[in-house]
């Protein structure tokens, strides 16, 4: 079979993805394994037991999802009310995947190597460095391990700029190298958390930049565009996943909270990690 080799959009580098073997049908919504947890509320944070990962917790409220300007998939800017939940404040990273691996539930990531090191995944000093080279398989299984789920994309855009509609999840300033790793500045991943300037409305970290985050749903330009106005999550079916947050080569157009972006849920690359999410008990 001939691999689909395809360039993610602004990056200027090209990766080779495996031949999509695409399911036909949306996997069940996670279930949300309950955990003690504190009492909810804008600034509280949470340890997730499985794993270690600190969580912060994102109110429920409304928000305008997309953008008035720029690429036409992210159009309309439309409404959106979510219900409150947990978001992991850093991408995952190798040393919390290589958990979850060793226990038996995931699978090593397709290349020990990141973009520009041969050894990367399994090495210390990149223990705190976001896991990459996973599938949207790869990641939906990790985070139901660890007890949660992926985030729906509009949970990924709300907890990346907020009910004031940021345009970036730090608010409307221009990006620089002080706020994010992107537009290869570095030229590769970097530690999770080393920009604390670029920090979104609830503490999350690198929601732009570092690495592209899988999220929950299909890629879908009519549903988007018509997409339920409380809670929504994706198609029930479809090819292409959805990618979010723009990564480490990529320019100021995709780091926008508002940015989508794609690709077959099979594909493994360097740019691509991601983020899990848990919901409250009460």
């Amino acid at each position: 079979m001939v691999a689909i080799v395809a360039a993610l959009l602004g990056t200027g580098v090209v990766q080779v993805f495996p031949p999509a073997t695409t399911p036909s049908a949306r996997l069940p919504t996670p279930t949300y394994a309950p955990m003690p947890r504190p009492a909810v509320g804008m600034g509280k944070t949470m340890v997730r037991e499985k794993d270690g990962m600190v969580m912060v917790y994102v109110p429920g409220g409304s928000f305008e999802m997309g953008s008035r300007q720029g690429a036409s998939d992210a159009q309309p800017a439309h409404a959106v009310r979510l219900d409150g939940f947990w978001i992991d404040r850093t991408e995952a990273t190798n040393a919390e995947y290589a958990g979850c691996v060793a226990g038996g539930a995931c699978s090593s990531p397709s290349l020990p190597g990141s973009f520009t090191r041969q050894a990367y995944y399994g090495e210390s000093r990149f223990g705190d460095y976001p896991v990459v080279n996973v599938s949207w398989h790869d990641a939906d299984t990790y985070c139901r391990w660890a007890g949660g789920g992926l985030p729906s994309e509009a949970e990924w855009e709300y907890a990346a700029r907020g009910p004031d509609g940021r345009v970036y999840p730090w608010g409307n300033a221009a990006p620089d190298d002080s706020l994010l790793n992107y537009d290869h500045q570095v030229g590769d991943t970097t530690q999770v958390g080393a920009y604390p300037e670029g920090a979104s409305w609830v503490g999350a970290l690198d929601m732009a930049g570092n690495v592209w985050e899988w999220v929950g749903d299909w890629y879908d330009y009519a549903f988007y565009a018509s997409s339920p106005a409380q809670n929504p999550r994706g198609p029930e079916t479809g090819e292409l996943k959805v990618l979010r947050g723009g990564g480490w080569g990529t320019r100021e157009w995709s780091v926008r909270a508002a940015a989508r972006y794609y690709a077959p849920p099979d594909t493994r690359a360097g740019d691509i990690g991601f983020r899990c999410v848990g919901q409250p008990d009460d």
